[in-house]
């Protein structure tokens, strides 16, 4: 059953969005040695600087930028070094593209130099918990939040994850965040929020996310959706007796656009995608089919 999905204008600085008329793509830029599907291939600030620009270039409405990865098990990394990382990257591609840039992150520091680097967005996805002065930072950078949610830290978030009511927890788990948010001054207008597929979830706990995106209305919010070359679509892609697919195959590939279609058709404002051009084709025809 196809969701109505909600029409709202977000303002990121210089950027206006309109979400809901049809679904937005964030493009990803790691900027890390060790993210689960392309650590490594933009490490370096001048890749990671091209990567944006043809992701733009393919039709990313947002560009996010990270510079530690939260793949299932993987360590943190210092305040210096997260910067390091994605501040270059940041200021140059503020002067060369026209879609509001996204700073991935959980932490107040990291977020705040990025914004003073030409980031109009921040996506945490501790939503608040990681660092008390996130919300504060968000409030005062006058940028919208992205609130995520994840059952425990990368590090033990896939550890046999159990829920009484799955889609009841996330729900009060975002709708806390978001009063925390709403305290410190964050406009209800530039809040985001994200059900955390991969984070803290079972294959099958993925898959009720997904099919039941239009519940999370009642939070009456834009909804973000991120599970491109995540771990449940190569398990579910597994022949009989071979290994899982690798993260870049094909295979992969098409099995994150059936899900980038499900999300959209379920209620998704914007998905977050590795491969845009792929999702650009994609979303093309479900919002086609969708508004008809």
């Amino acid at each position: 059953m196809r969701a109505s999905t909600q029409t709202t204008r977000l303002t990121c600085g210089p950027h206006t969005l309109e979400l809901g008329t049809k679904t937005r793509i964030m493009g990803i830029v790691n900027v890390t040695p060790d993210s689960f599907s392309d650590g490594g291939h933009f490490f370096s600030p001048d890749r990671a600087v091209a990567q944006g620009l043809q992701l733009v270039d393919e039709g990313a409405d947002i560009l996010d930028i990270g510079g530690e990865s939260t793949r299932p098990f993987s360590d943190p990394v210092s305040e210096s070094e997260e910067l390091k990382r994605v501040v270059p990257v940041i200021e140059q591609l503020a002067e060369r593209v026209a879609v509001p840039i996204s700073i991935d992150t959980t932490k107040a520091a990291v977020a705040r130099q990025a914004v003073a680097a030409g980031a109009t967005i921040i996506n945490d996805i501790s939503a608040l918990w990681s660092d008390p002065q996130m919300a504060a930072t968000a409030a005062e950078c006058r940028v919208p939040l992205v609130l995520m949610h994840m059952k425990g830290t990368p590090k033990t978030m896939q550890v046999e994850p159990v829920y009484e009511d799955l889609i009841a927890e996330i729900k009060a788990f975002l709708s806390k965040a978001m009063a925390q948010a709403l305290a410190a001054g964050v406009d209800r207008s530039a809040i985001i929020l994200d059900p955390g597929i991969g984070f803290g979830k079972t294959v099958d706990h993925n898959l009720q996310i997904i099919r039941d995106l239009d519940s999370f209305r009642e939070l009456e919010a834009p909804l973000l959706v991120g599970a491109s070359r995540k771990a449940f679509i190569r398990h579910l892609l597994k022949e009989k007796e071979q290994e899982e697919p690798e993260p870049l195959s094909t295979e992969v590939a098409r099995g994150t656009q059936a899900v980038v279609a499900a999300s959209a058709i379920f209620g998704a404002h914007i998905v977050r995608v590795h491969d845009v051009a792929r999702t650009r084709n994609t979303l093309t025809l479900i919002d086609a089919i969708r508004s008809a």
